[in-house]
């Protein structure tokens, strides 16, 4: 439930953000456009007031005006007369077969939006009709193509975002199945090799104990996997204890050829709040992941420390080790090394470690070939 939750806050904020974003740009071409437009419209002007200058004195130095209205590339302008005679234009594109009724229909699209100038001259009144440039309508739909553009990089990440997430979970699902077979392997495979000798009438003094040991393991399965998803309770308990125990049972159901060892310094009875049963599925996470690594064969040690509040745990094989650019990958949801499996195990330790305990786990060091030392650090309190 909380995961749904931050991903729909998630959600939430990625759509206000791009809101933003694509309101900001609306406003800032609306307001550029406008901009230009008060600017074009004052070029009109200019070239209104260079032709009443004109008029009212034509022996005057022209240079000047004549620059002004030539400059005039982009906006297209009509001047008419008094009796509506079109007397000059400029910047509308026709043939010369179409001159006449490509004029007629701009002018009358001109009329229409009412972008007009007024001049008085000597000979009766003029109009000058102009419209806005190219460029200037160009610009003014560049924010709703925009917008469409933003909507549907919007749309196109989120469907993605979806598919990724959909995806990533069918890989947990899927993961989480092969991690309870996996887990579920051990104790069931004992159960049979243990009724294997008793159907032989080998029975053993020690059967029914290891017997029962592998029927508590199925409980303690059963207990990890339904504390998933839900906050764990931590109970006061020696780690010592718990790590004797895990080795042990580790110790009779994998290879003979890897010795197990256990050192404490300055660490006997010291009791910590863990979940027994979760914190002890990342004993036996990391103990398989490096008889894995070592093939069977090799040493796997355990070292108990406390420093600064803190109960360190360091736990190193003889494996083939880690590269250094996967200290932290080797964390991450269907992450492997293996042929088979989905790279669970690890993204689980890392969860009841941290998410649940208030811990930290991470690889301390490692070289290809040599091994790799792996770290818990828990708090005392």
């Amino acid at each position: 439930m909380e995961i749904y939750l931050k991903n729909r806050h998630w959600k939430i904020y990625f759509l206000l953000i791009a809101l933003v974003i694509i309101l900001s740009s609306i406003f800032y071409t609306s307001n550029l456009v406008d901009k230009l437009a008060h600017e074009e419209v004052k070029k009109v002007e200019l070239w209104a007031a260079g032709l009443r200058s004109l008029d009212a004195n034509p022996n005057q130095d022209v240079s000047l005006i004549n620059r002004i209205m030539e400059e005039n590339e982009t906006i297209p302008v009509i001047l008419v007369d008094d009796d509506d005679n079109i007397v000059a234009h400029r910047n509308i594109a026709f043939s010369e077969k179409q001159e006449d009724r490509i004029l007629k229909k701009r002018l009358k699209e001109m009329r229409e939006e009412d972008h007009s100038i007024e001049i008085d001259l000597v000979n009766g009144k003029n109009y000058i009709y102009f419209d806005d440039s190219n460029l200037l309508k160009r610009l003014a739909w560049y924010p709703f193509v925009q917008l469409g553009a933003i909507i549907t990089f919007i749309l196109i990440a989120y469907l993605a975002f979806s598919y990724s997430k959909s995806a990533e979970q069918n890989q947990v699902w899927l993961g989480m199945s092969k991690e309870t077979a996996h887990q579920l392997g051990t104790p069931i495979s004992s159960l049979m090799a243990w009724m294997e000798l008793i159907k032989d009438g080998k029975i053993d003094s020690n059967l029914s104990e290891e017997m029962a040991k592998d029927v508590s393991r199925l409980e303690v399965i059963a207990e990890r996997f339904s504390k998933i998803g839900s906050k764990p309770v931590l109970k006061f308990s020696n780690i010592v204890d718990v790590l004797d125990s895990s080795i042990e049972y580790l110790k009779k159901r994998t290879s003979d050829k890897v010795e197990y060892s256990l050192e404490k310094e300055d660490v006997e009875n010291e009791i910590i709040p863990i979940n027994k049963e979760l914190f002890s599925w990342v004993i036996e996470n990391l103990s398989k992941n490096a008889v894995d690594a070592m093939e069977g064969k090799g040493q796997l040690k355990f070292s108990l420390s406390s420093k600064a509040n803190q109960l360190i745990i360091d736990i190193s094989d003889t494996g083939k080790g880690i590269a250094r650019n996967q200290f932290k990958t080797i964390f991450k949801p269907g992450f492997t090394s293996k042929k088979r499996g989905w790279g669970l195990g690890l993204s689980l330790s890392k969860r009841i470690i941290e998410n649940y305990h208030r811990g930290k786990i991470f690889v301390v060091s490692s070289e290809m070939g040599s091994g790799a030392v792996f770290r818990i650090i828990l708090p005392l309190n």
